[in-house]
């Protein structure tokens, strides 16, 4: 089999075309761009093998992340796994938001609770070399996976084990991020995300119970005039906020993703 007929192969079998020119050249160890001028280069049979395997995973919707074993996210390339979310462009939207909010404070102690891949903790270290990062999840798995990514990069990431503010007793950060679990039970987007770990995806019931938990400790955790910042879905702006607001929170506000969509909300702890 030729180069060119594993991809017509691939995109027959259902995957995307540019992903099948992605997943080939991995295989291959080349660039895609490779790929166009050697299409009639036969593969070997353990490249075959290998991309037949990967393309039938693909196929079934596995995500590419999962296959080739990494993910970009805000110029970091992370290692990602099974037992982790793959970061999404979206999430930056939060990391900017972080940023802004930290401008000017010296030495900020911030926290990311349910930090998955470290995404999130790292883009936020590597941006500010004097911060000092409190990265906490449930999964032991998950942390795995974020303290193999700080090592590989070079970030010095604290790391804790337990739910939400659990890990974090008397401590108080100037800011705190999360990307908790916020899909509802019932919410049908979920089929087409079984390949990921569900505990990241849905609290179940509502989808609001995680960012109600982390919302209701947040005053004993934050600094004065401290931020909590908080990513959600679609339609869930309206509900943080007024979480927010009834747990005393001030200078609410929403903030959209690169797709205009609603994505963050946060607010200012008095």
């Amino acid at each position: 089999m030729t180069v060119d007929e594993a991809l017509r192969a691939a995109v027959a079998r259902g995957v995307e075309r540019l992903d099948a020119q992605l997943l080939l050249a991995e295989v291959l160890g080349q660039p895609r761009t490779w790929l166009f001028a050697h299409g009639d280069d036969p593969l070997t049979a353990d490249h075959q093998a290998r991309f037949d395997t990967w393309a039938t995973r693909r196929a079934a919707g596995e995500p590419f992340a999962y296959l080739v074993g990494r993910k970009e996210f805000r110029g970091l390339t992370l290692q990602v796994s099974p037992a982790v979310l793959v970061p999404r462009p979206d999430t930056e939207t939060l990391v900017e938001w972080a940023l802004e909010c930290l401008a000017g404070i010296g030495s900020p102690c911030v926290a990311d609770l349910g930090t998955g891949s470290g995404a999130i903790a790292l883009a936020l270290r590597a941006a500010l070399v004097d911060a000092h990062i409190t990265a906490t999840d449930v999964s032991p798995d998950a942390l795995a996976v974020a303290q193999g990514n700080a090592t590989r990069l070079g970030l010095g990431v604290e790391f804790a084990a337990g739910p939400w503010w659990t890990p974090l007793a008397g401590r108080r950060f100037h800011v705190v991020v999360s990307n908790p679990p916020y899909i509802a039970g019932n919410d049908h987007h979920l089929d087409d995300l079984t390949h990921e770990p569900r505990l990241a995806l849905t609290p179940e019931g509502d989808g609001l119970q995680a960012l109600r938990d982390i919302v209701a400790g947040a005053p004993g955790h934050l600094e004065p005039r401290g931020w909590l910042l908080l990513e959600h879905g679609y339609d869930q702006a309206g509900a943080v906020a007024e979480l927010l607001r009834d747990h005393g929170f001030t200078e609410v506000a929403t903030r959209h993703d690169l797709g205009g969509v609603p994505r963050c909300t946060g607010g200012r702890c008095i």
